[in-house]
C-alpha cells in the first residue's frame, strides 16, 4: 500500500502536468502514487498520462468521459487512492510541489494539514489581482461569519489522513468544497494546521476560471450560499468530537 496518495485533477494540462508528475517525485519519497483525474481533456493530457503510467506504475489515471467537475474528480481520486494520507492539488504549478514535504510531514500531529496563502509567509501570485483581492476578501469574511481557525478555506492545496473521509464527505460544485469541507472536519474535532505557501501564476496553458461576468457572479453566489448554510445549519449548532 502507498503511503502517500497525490491526487492531480486536469483539464487541459498538457502543457505542465510531465513537468509537475517529475516534480513531486523529486519532492516525496519513494512510497507515494500519482492519480491523475482527467476529464477526458481534448488537448490529450490523458493521453500523456497514459504514457506515463505505462513506464511508472506509480502513476494511475482515471480517465473521465461525459463528465467534469473539480469536486467530483476529488472525490474519485480519493476512492481510488491506496495511501494512508491523501493530498490534492491544481495540475498548472500554482501550488509549488516543493511544499508538499511539509504539506505531509505534518500529518501525524494534525489530521489536516492546508496550504495557506493568507498566513505569515504566504501569498496570492497570480496575474489576476481582482480575483486575489476578491479571494482573500471571502476568505476572512468566511472565517469571521463560521469562527473556524482557519484562514484559507478556499485553498484547495489539502493533505489529510484517509480516515477523515470516513466522516468528512467532500461535497459541493466548485471550489466551495474546501469551505465546506474545512468548516465540518474542524466541528468534528480534527486538527488542522496552515502552512504557507505562495500561489503563483499557472506555468502554462489558460485558467479554468471563466473570466466571464455573469459565471464569476454565479459562482459568487454559491460561495455564499455555502457560508450561510453551514452557519445557520444544525451541524453548525453542535459539535460532534471524534472518539
Amino acid at each position: 500500500m502507498a503511503k502517500i496518495s497525490v491526487i492531480l485533477p486536469t483539464y487541459n494540462e498538457k502543457g505542465n502536468i510531465v513537468k509537475l508528475i517529475e516534480k513531486i517525485f523529486s519532492n516525496l519519497p519513494e512510497d507515494i502514487e500519482i492519480i491523475v483525474v482527467d476529464d477526458d481533456s481534448p488537448d490529450g493530457t490523458w493521453k500523456v498520462v497514459e504514457n506515463i503510467s505505462k513506464r511508472d506504475g506509480r502513476v494511475k489515471l482515471v480517465r473521465r468521459i461525459n463528465q467534469r467537475g473539480l469536486t467530483s474528480a476529488i472525490t474519485q481520486g480519493i476512492s481510488s487512492s491506496k495511501g494512508q494520507i491523501v493530498v490534492w492539488m491544481d495540475g498548472d504549478f500554482s501550488m509549488p510541489p516543493d511544499v508538499l514535504p511539509r504539506l505531509v510531514g505534518e500529518i501525524g500531529a494534525f489530521d489536516i494539514v492546508v496550504g495557506s496563502r493568507y498566513v505569515k509567509g504566504g501569498k496570492d501570485m497570480r496575474s489576476s489581482r481582482f480575483r486575489v483581492l476578491i479571494s482573500k476578501v471571502f476568505d476572512t469574511l468566511a472565517q469571521v461569519f463560521l469562527q473556524v481557525p482557519v484562514r484559507d478555506l478556499t485553498t484547495g492545496f489539502v493533505s489529510a489522513k484517509k480516515e477523515v473521509f470516513n466522516t468528512v464527505s467532500i461535497s459541493g460544485e466548485y471550489g466551495e468544497y474546501c469551505v465546506d469541507f474545512l468548516y465540518r472536519a474542524v466541528k468534528q474535532g480534527f486538527k488542522v494546521k496552515e502552512i504557507p505557501y505562495v500561489c503563483l501564476p499557472r506555468l502554462t496553458g489558460q485558467t479554468k476560471t471563466n473570466p466571464n461576468i455573469f459565471k464569476l457572479i454565479r459562482h459568487g453566489c454559491i460561495y455564499i450560499w455555502t457560508v450561510l448554510k453551514l452557519r445557520f445549519s444544525r451541524h453548525s449548532l453542535s459539535t460532534k468530537r471524534r472518539g
